[in-house]
């Protein structure tokens, strides 16, 4: 063989880009190498055997939804960049997001035991630690009560790196409960204003003829009957009645599914007027929004500092908090 040969052949390895690429709905990712935008849009068609009446297909980035069409930004993304696949008339939506809310789907309540439970949840961190901004306080709890030995091994890391991941999750487990206080004193203080103007307004307005006390009318919404349809499990339904601030202590597919309810349907079930229950919702859908915007701002960031997979280990602050 000529060393032209060697030359022409190491040169092309050079200018080939590995990438992952996978459908919008399906889990399986397969790698190619591509040296340009259209020699990966003909590989993915390939390997993600896309009918040739659905092409041509569109490219975006599974951590956010960023449409692929210019070659030089392609050219400038890391090795190894995760891409979804959209056939025509396809749309890329939260649920596509990688390592976002997509490994949610995998229901932690079908787990056998409280051991292959915190497993789960420990795989999800190894694939992406971002995921503790999406878990629930109970998940977060389970974790931080694993002994850091067994931890250790589930995520080859060190019991050292395992301390500091676990302050981490006592430290979110505390802005939480933070969070949760503030919304509570702020509450009270508006509630005393009001009780306070109330109290002002009768002594200075002068004396009137009594009223006539008017017939309450009875719309069924004061009702605790949780027959109503509803997707939600009769756990979720109990912290959205009795948690001071709910939104906080659910994870992000379970805001979701509070989303997705009919108002109406959810204020039955919660034995709450509509109003309330729209409250909740709109309290529901700030909470994921924020939960959602910090995990893509994570992975703006990893994907701009050398192309690094995970996030690193070191950069999560070690100081435990106390609960």
């Amino acid at each position: 063989k000529s060393p032209w040969g060697t030359a022409e052949r190491h040169l092309m390895a050079v200018r080939l880009k590995r990438c992952v690429v996978r459908r919008r709905d399906g889990p399986e990712q397969h790698g190619v190498a591509a040296s340009c935008l259209r020699e990966l849009r003909d590989k993915a068609c390939g390997v993600l055997a896309i009918d040739k009446a659905r092409e041509p297909i569109t490219l975006v980035l599974a951590e956010d939804g960023t449409i692929v069409d210019d070659e030089d930004y392609f050219l400038c993304l890391p090795p190894n960049t995760k891409f979804v696949a959209l056939a025509k008339d396809e749309k890329w939506s939260s649920k596509s997001l990688d390592s976002g809310t997509s490994w949610l789907s995998e229901s932690v309540d079908e787990v056998d035991s409280a051991a292959e439970k915190w497993k789960q949840l420990a795989r999800q961190l190894k694939d992406d630690l971002s995921n503790i901004i999406l878990m629930s306080e109970e998940d977060l709890q389970v974790l931080i009560d694993v002994p850091h030995s067994d931890l250790a091994e589930e995520l080859a890391q060190s019991e050292a790196k395992v301390q500091v991941l676990q302050d981490t999750l006592q430290q979110v487990l505390d802005r939480r409960e933070e969070e949760r206080q503030s919304r509570q004193l702020l509450e009270l203080y508006l509630e005393a204003l009001k009780t306070e103007d109330s109290v002002l307004s009768k002594v200075a307005e002068p004396e009137a003829a009594p009223r006539k006390e008017m017939d309450v009318v009875d719309t069924g919404t004061s009702s605790t009957d949780t027959s109503a349809t509803t997707a939600l499990s009769d756990q979720v339904l109990a912290a959205l009645k009795e948690k001071r601030a709910p939104e906080l202590c659910l994870d992000s597919q379970d805001l979701e599914l509070v989303l997705k309810e009919d108002a109406a349907a959810l204020a039955s079930a919660l034995g709450w007027d509509k109003q309330k229950a729209g409250a909740l919702q709109e309290a529901c859908d700030q909470e994921l929004s924020k939960r959602l915007r910090q995990v893509q701002t994570l992975h703006s960031l990893r994907s701009t500092s050398k192309g690094k997979k995970t996030l690193p280990w070191g950069d999560w602050p070690s100081a435990k908090r106390k609960k």
